[in-house]
């Protein structure tokens, strides 16, 4: 079976590195038209639309300012005149132990980035989809917000949480609109955002947990992203899909 994405335009954000990265060239490779967004990394960004091709461009924003998600909104709307997909990938991962004398900074910026403008920009997504009577939303949540995490991560846990609260509604509620929303929900990923954890802990520490031999890679999980984006799984809106080598089985 052949995933074939022709005439679909697909926003990823945080699409310069790790997930976001390997999900845009696996979507743009299925003949999407890919939006790429990035915070900081223009260049990495601009190299990724440069391989991609296919008229993927790349869009700044800070997705902890609500102006910032209102803009990035607009101007793919204005490059490409419709969205198709919104992929909700952009996330931060910071340790915000109880004592930290910036422990609610921590947690705003925390829920700021994963849950509101995951929340804002699906928001923005979903009337002209209701109004094109087809749309799709996959949210990168976690494992996190299934098993929990550890206490320097709450923050993390409960936005990605919140995530998976976000897309089950929407499935619910905009389903007879002819949208479909998902999550999926990696664990331990070798990408940038986990490397100084893998530094701190050892590989050992992270594998150890896993029922398979190797640590999950962007590439494992890209797959199951085009499949959603796809539309061929719309019978399974609302569903999250745990991809983490076996490490949380729900």
């Amino acid at each position: 079976m052949k995933i074939d994405l022709s005439g679909k335009t697909i926003l990823v954000t945080g699409a310069s590195r790790g997930i976001g990265k390997a999900t845009a060239l696996a979507l743009g490779k299925a003949g999407g038209r890919i939006a790429i967004h990035y915070n900081k990394n223009y260049d990495a960004a601009k190299a990724l639309a440069d391989d991609i091709q296919n008229g993927a461009q790349c869009f700044q924003a800070d997705l902890a300012k609500p102006e910032q998600c209102q803009a990035l909104f607009d101007e793919v709307i204005k490059a490409y005149h419709s969205i198709d997909v919104l992929i909700n990938n952009a996330g931060i991962f910071f340790a915000s132990p109880l004592d930290s004398e910036n422990w609610l900074e921590e947690w705003n910026e925390t829920i700021n980035v994963n849950l509101r403008a995951t929340a804002h920009l699906s928001r923005l997504a979903l009337m002209p989809f209701q109004s094109q009577q087809q749309g799709i939303i996959i949210n990168i949540a976690s494992r996190a917000a299934f098993r929990g995490d550890n206490p320097e991560h709450l923050a993390y846990a409960a936005s990605k949480a919140g995530m998976v609260a976000l897309t089950k509604s929407i499935a619910r509620a905009y389903g007879k609109d002819g949208i479909t929303s998902f999550v999926v929900a990696p664990g331990w990923v070798e990408t940038d955002m986990n490397k100084d954890t893998i530094a701190t802990y050892g590989m050992d520490f992270i594998t150890d947990s896993l029922a398979l031999d190797d640590l999950t890679k962007p590439d494992d999980i890209a797959p199951m992203i085009c499949l959603l984006a796809s539309g061929m799984a719309k019978h399974a809106t609302g569903t999250t899909i745990h991809i983490n080598a076996g490490s949380y089985m729900h």
